[in-house]
């Protein structure tokens, strides 16, 4: 089982995510759970054991904490852990520093589902083949 931690303000996301992710989490394969603030991420990954969750998708662009705040804290405290960010935005300066706070992916809002599973994959194989 892969556990993932969405963090973005629109709640509407978790209906998306189920919905597109549907086959693999009722086949047991993948498990979400939602965090609407960085603040709010920050409290469930430290409510957790190490390695529980395994990827983190996060918005960049919230209110409060931004994901690019929010990436850098947690490549702090999890360094190992793979961080996607989204945005809504095609912003260089942005995709730069989040590159060099450690994402692996920057992935572009509207969500292309397919891409993402398959980046998702590759992250996953790459770290079980490291480790």
């Amino acid at each position: 089982m892969i556990r993932v931690l969405v963090v973005d303000d629109e709640r509407d996301i978790e209906q998306l995510f189920n919905m597109r992710f549907r086959k693999e989490i009722r086949d047991g394969l993948l498990e979400f759970h939602f965090s609407f603030s960085g603040e709010d991420a920050l409290e469930n990954m430290g409510n957790r054991e190490p390695g529980d969750v395994v990827l983190i998708l996060s918005d960049i662009n919230m209110p409060g904490m931004n994901g690019l705040d929010l990436l850098k804290i947690l490549k702090e405290k999890y360094p190992e852990l793979p961080v996607f960010m989204i945005t809504a935005y095609n912003d260089e300066e942005k995709y730069e520093k989040a590159k060099r706070y450690g994402a692996e992916e920057f992935i572009a809002k509207p969500i292309d589902f397919p891409a993402l599973k398959n980046a998702m994959i590759d992250v996953l194989n790459k770290r079980k083949n490291d480790a």
